[in-house]
């Protein structure tokens, strides 16, 4: 019977998910919820009539109308319907799903589910979230039933009544309460369209009414009220066969989905159905040589229904730094983030993406390698933070790991190796800053030796990581240029009396009283000294300078000499003015750190003083 009133029927143990999620969701949310809903109406519909169940249709859509005047928000669908009786059990007994009954009912009939966008956990009442009334006009497409008004103000007392809707159905009226004003705007509810429903598979329009409408100047011709505009786009590319889709449209894609201007590097279409339904398209994004962990924007959907940006426990965390859209319609979005992290199915899903995104960076290698080279500068921070978050992915990949030389040739590490290490140990030298360090790189390819330029914040770790914990037999070691002299030195023995009074002359004329000295012949004559700091020890010193609070480890450094060059020869002899071999190892010394790194405002006033005063008492000889 009509015109009667009730109370919502409510099971505490079903409300906790939802207000849950009402507490960690944006409010927004409520929209996706009730187009979502009209969209399984029309889906519910759309299988009756594939079954001759009920008169076909070739015009489904949903239609969301803002009334300005009003107040209101109002979206409706031309789906299923509700009679008096499903009214009452859907709507009033908060989270009893109408999808879980009407999937368990046809369930012999495979192609059910994949067109029920199904709950989320929110469902008809995320609407009382913004609204101070709701109301719902629908007719069941069941013959001879009667249209239904039901009405809510607070979402626990409702009433029943005679509705005049004519059309198949079902309209959810929202009464936009005071402090929600912002529903009632068309930008806000566009961007929330924009935002949720942008690949929904139904046809999703939005119009706007009740503006107050301007008067047509003297001649001008009344304006049309605005059409209903589409929103959606019922074919995402990724819902495709990747065979089916242009490079074109993948362009066009990436700059729709994510208002971006630049071009893609290149991306990967996921199309799985075994062991799990996943789809979705991956994009490479130029990461300008910086390692920065919000470059990028994963967009999950669970059946075209935008869920949210970078769930960090569905997507593994190092693809974060790409962009794309993933569509995971199996995935159990009503549970918590802790039973996330641990599901069995999520993890399988993390290993398959890994691994379809390592075998397309392996296959550019293998079959596009000068084009993969050309990319490698923008993709290898991305590459390298996923080797070392991920075993499994360094282990796909790491035959694709290329390393750029001071040349501008690409090198994979056996390569590198092969060529620079044909016996001893296999160490890679590198540069993190060329320019700087030029000096340093010039000495080592004169002696025919590849350098490596590693010169990005994750390099470090990386370096790190295939010298640790990288699973290889053979680890390779990385040194900086300079890191040391071993490649430099010609050998031979040299006068450990001449050393240790060159020793003594340098700490008195740098100030430095533990600074180590040593005397070699370089395989150079342009350059009278060098100075290296150990490997290890100027890697933690970098490290607990970035880390630790205040806290500065030193650098192990060292001054080698070249017995070669005529100024050492000079200092060696010992003889003449005293003074002047004091102005000379300092300008030495200053001259070898210079190699490496700018000097410091006050050393480097002294050291330009003491070049003028060099170049003096050269010109008055």
């Amino acid at each position: 019977p009509m015109n009667n009133t009730g109370t919502i029927s409510i099971n505490a143990k079903n409300m906790m998910p939802i207000i849950k999620k009402w507490l960690y969701s944006d409010k927004d949310i409520f929209l996706r919820e009730i187009v979502s809903n009209g969209c399984d109406a029309i889906a519910k519909y759309k299988l009756l009539a594939q079954r001759g169940e009920a008169p076909a249709c070739d015009d489904y859509h949903v239609t969301v109308t803002l009334d300005k005047k009003a107040g209101t928000l109002a979206v409706s669908d031309n789906g299923v319907g509700m009679t008096e009786d499903e009214v009452v059990r859907y709507i009033a007994q908060v989270a009893f799903s109408g999808a879980e009954e009407f999937l368990a009912k046809y369930k012999e009939d495979d192609g059910a589910k994949g067109g029920i966008i199904g709950h989320f956990g929110l469902g008809f009442y995320s609407a009382f979230m913004v609204s101070g009334k709701v109301a719902i006009d629908t007719l069941s497409w069941q013959e001879g039933a009667a249209p239904v008004h039901w009405e809510s103000e607070d979402g626990m007392e409702y009433a029943l009544s005679l509705s005049e809707r004519a059309e198949r159905g079902t309209t959810v009226t929202m009464f936009v309460s005071e402090d929600d004003k912002e529903f009632l705007e068309e930008y806000t509810i566009r961007s929330t369209l924009e935002k949720y429903c942008a690949f929904m598979p139904t046809p999703i329009f939005f119009e706007v009414i009740g503006e107050e409408k301007e008067e047509p100047k003297e001649g001008e011709e009344p304006k049309e009220p605005k059409a209903p505009e589409q929103i959606n786009d019922t074919q995402p590319l990724w819902m495709k066969k990747p065979s089916e889709c242009t490079d074109e449209e993948y362009r066009e894609f990436y700059r729709k989905v994510f208002h971006v201007f630049d071009e893609p590097l290149f991306w990967i279409h996921l199309n799985a159905e075994y062991p799990f339904n996943l789809k979705g398209i991956l994009y490479f994004p130029k990461l300008e040589n910086e390692f920065t962990a919000n470059e990028g924007m994963i967009k999950l959907y669970n059946n075209q229904v935008f869920v949210a940006d970078n769930i960090k426990e569905v997507i593994p965390d190092f693809l974060l730094l790409l962009k794309g859209a993933i569509d995971c319609p199996d995935l159990p979005l009503n549970v918590s983030r802790s039973f996330l992290q641990n599901d069995g199915y999520v993890k399988r899903m993390q290993a398959y993406i890994t691994r379809k995104v390592a075998d397309r960076l392996t296959s550019e290698f293998n079959t596009r390698r000068e084009d993969y080279q050309k990319y490698w500068d923008d993709i290898h921070p991305f590459v390298k933070y996923g080797c070392i978050r991920d075993e499994k992915f360094y282990e796909r990949v790491k035959d694709a790991l290329l390393f750029k030389t001071t040349e501008g040739e690409y090198l994979t590490l056996k390569e590198y190796l092969d060529r620079n290490c044909s016996e001893g140990d296999p160490v890679v030298y590198y540069a993190s800053d060329p320019k700087r360090q030029a000096q340093m790189v010039s000495v080592l390819r004169g002696q025919d030796k590849d350098v490596v330029v590693l010169d990005t914040l994750i390099d470090n770790n990386f370096m790190s990581f295939l010298e640790y914990s990288s699973g290889e037999e053979k680890k390779p070691s990385f040194k900086r240029v300079d890191a040391g002299v071993d490649a430099l030195s010609e050998g031979g023995e040299t006068s450990e009396d001449s050393r240790k009074a060159l020793e003594e002359l340098f700490r008195k004329a740098v100030g430095v009283d533990d600074l180590e000295v040593k005397l070699s012949a370089l395989r150079t004559d342009e350059v009278p000294a060098v100075i290296t700091v150990e490997e290890q020890s100027r890697r933690f010193a970098e490290m607990s300078k970035a880390w630790g609070g205040g806290f500065s480890m030193p650098e192990k450094r060292s001054l080698t000499l070249n017995g070669k060059h005529p100024l050492i020869a000079f200092l060696e002899k010992g003889d003449g003015d005293g003074q002047l071999r004091e102005k000379v190892a300092q300008q030495v010394y200053d001259l070898a750190e210079m190699a490496r790194q700018p000097l410091e405002s006050e050393r480097m006033v002294a050291f330009l003083r003491r070049s003028n005063e060099l170049l003096t008492l050269l010109s008055q000889k």
